[in-house]
């Protein structure tokens, strides 16, 4: 590892502005605060001169663990009142006979995890490996085991254990929460629901899970309106029938295609919870690449108010419009809702109707609600929330999560290459980056190969599985992602047709660990896994980004969301990979692999 480091920083080195020229990184600190932050006396000067993060870097291996992790927030942004507060807080006095408690301290837990008997050991040895993600650093720790006076904000990039530190969350609160309040733990997709709560299983008492509610927030809203005899049928997008009724209502003298409409319905009027003409003339439209004068609004709002009709007519609603009657309805009787905190977990996912019903969920006040999120990661179409206006107030309480411990710091540098120049929010009005993110592991910088053919695709696929294979890898450890099922489906045949076993992660299907087979899976699918080794396939010019996604956008500011979000898909399957990522494509190469 030395030696890895040491290459590293050299080559950031060699792109450098001569040291002369830049001012020395921790010229701000005195001496006797880098000693307070765990800096050897013998390596002050050293580290006095040191420049910027890449020079920091080269002395990783020599500096103690918890002074380059300081030396690094501090280089992120983090004041240095709050690290010393952090390290003296975990290094309190410890009677040196008292094993036990020395082993509990958190900076002891961020090391290593003691077991208690040999049954326990071999448990956790022969675990999957979603299973040791149970454990907290201390920069984790403060934002996970504490009260707070409402609601709190946590921002961070893939692999910085933002899921983790929420399931930590639940847990204390389940320990520490007065009287009966349950928590209720939410997220966007089914599977993240399930596989949180199994984690949870892992950590948490029985007693402790009872406290816990864990569903994804679609689910959740059904039972709640079934329990309210709500007359209505949820569908997730479009009714297809009531939408082509609705377009005949289009204005003949506004030259609008129909992708307009539905760009508007889904961007402004859904999110907005626009009921009437009024509303819809009053309504911001930032964002949206066309124009629409107030007049023009009156024109094209019969459009949406017939598709209401039509879907009244056959009993159904969108799930926005049924967040929004949700809310409505708890405004109301709030008879069966007895939560004292919701978590939400993948918080980018969810819509601003989605988070006035969260509000509406729990009443305001300490410890209420812990959202924890990545706009980066934005892979379903939402528009931007900003939680200030779904009465969400996190001023004072937004925290950011710097430390990678998933993907290595090639692996890491490339998927964020990808979205270089993109405007990513932070959930509440604000830009977010992924600069100050560190990751502490390093490995081989990935493969990527510009192939001709689909058969020269399926054969360095195939060659590279079996080389993990003869090396003794179990092959469960990697995961093939494609853009779309049908180019999942064929590579999956491909493999098979070489004698690999394959095993397809469905949308409603979790990933069974006990069974071999290299994974298989989409895009979207593979959000919220990770795997030792991945390989992004067919990354091919029309099919990444998907030529129907981007250019189905009704206007210009439409199509380079979409093509943002596309980047997005291919910056999270790469941060899936824990040691190794190699990126295939064959025929011509997908746009975004220029340069990267």
């Amino acid at each position: 590892m030395p030696d890895d480091v040491s290459e590293v920083a050299a080559a950031s080195a060699d792109s450098a502005p001569a040291i002369a020229d830049r001012t020395p990184a921790f010229e701000g600190l005195r001496d006797r605060q880098l000693a307070r932050l765990g800096v050897p006396d013998a390596m002050l000067s050293e580290v006095r001169a040191l420049r910027d993060d890449a020079e920091l870097d080269a002395m990783q291996a020599r500096l103690p663990v918890e002074a380059y992790e300081a030396l690094f927030l501090y280089l992120a942004g983090e004041s240095y009142e709050q690290l010393v507060l952090d390290r003296e807080t975990s290094a309190e006095p410890v009677d040196a006979e008292d094993f036990a408690k020395a082993l509990n301290r958190p900076d002891s837990q961020a090391r290593f995890v003691v077991v208690d008997d040999e049954m326990e050991l071999e448990t956790m040895l022969n675990a999957p490996l979603e299973r040791w993600r149970v454990f907290l650093h201390p920069s984790q720790r403060r934002l996970a085991e504490r009260n707070w006076n409402g609601p709190v904000r946590v921002l961070g990039g893939a692999g910085t254990g933002k899921t983790v530190v929420a399931m930590h969350r639940a847990r204390w609160l389940a320990r520490n929460a007065p009287g009966d309040g349950r928590t209720l733990f939410t997220t966007f997709t089914r599977n993240l629901a399930a596989d949180i709560e199994n984690n949870l299983k892992t950590i948490c008492s029985p007693e402790e899970m009872a406290r816990i509610e864990v569903a994804n927030l679609d689910r959740w809203v059904v039972r709640f309106l079934r329990g309210r005899r709500y007359e209505s049928r949820i569908v997730y997008g479009r009714d297809r029938d009531s939408w082509e009724l609705a377009l005949d209502q289009r204005p003949s003298d506004l030259d609008y295609a129909s992708a307009f409409y539905r760009d508007e319905w889904e961007r402004v009027v859904l999110p907005n919870g626009v009921t009437t003409e009024a509303e819809y003339r009053r309504v911001s439209r930032v964002g949206r690449g066309t124009r629409l004068h107030r007049a023009a609004r009156v024109k094209v709002w019969p459009v949406f108010e017939e598709y209401r009709a039509q879907l009244a007519e056959r009993g159904l609603k969108e799930v926005d419009d049924a967040y929004r009657d949700a809310a409505a309805l708890l405004s109301q009787d709030r008879t069966g809702v007895d939560y004292a905190t919701v978590l939400v977990d993948e918080a980018q996912d969810m819509g601003a109707q989605a988070y006035r019903l969260i509000r509406a969920i729990v009443p305001p006040g300490p410890d209420d609600l812990f959202v924890v999120g990545d706009g980066h990661q934005r892979i379903y179409g939402r528009n931007r929330v900003v939680l200030g206006r779904c009465g969400i107030e996190i001023r004072g309480r937004a925290r950011k999560l710097r430390l990678n411990y998933r993907t290595t710091r090639q692996t890491w540098s490339w998927a964020t290459g990808l979205l270089a120049g993109c405007s990513i929010d932070d959930l509440d009005g604000g830009t977010d980056d992924n600069s100050g993110i560190k990751s502490l592991t390093l490995g081989p910088t990935p493969q990527v190969r510009l192939l001709e053919t689909r058969d020269e695709q399926t054969s360095a696929l195939v060659d590279w599985l079996k080389a993990l294979r003869d090396r003794g890898e179990g092959l469960r450890s990697a995961c093939v992602v494609a853009r779309t099922m049908k180019e999942r489906n064929a590579l999956a045949t491909d493999l098979r047709n070489h004698d690999l076993p394959v095993f397809v992660l469905e949308p409603d299907r979790l990933d069974d660990r006990e069974k071999e087979g290299v994974r298989l899976a989409t895009m979207h699918r593979v959000k919220g896994l990770e795997f030792d080794r991945v390989a992004i396939a067919s990354v091919n010019n029309g099919l990444v980004p998907l030529r129907h996604a981007v250019f189905s956008r009704g206007d210009e500011a439409g199509r380079v969301a979409a093509e943002t979000e596309e980047r997005v898909l291919v910056y999270v399957a790469a941060t899936r990979a824990k040691k190794e990522l190699l990126v295939f494509s064959h025929g011509e190469p997908s746009p975004f692999l220029t340069g990267l």
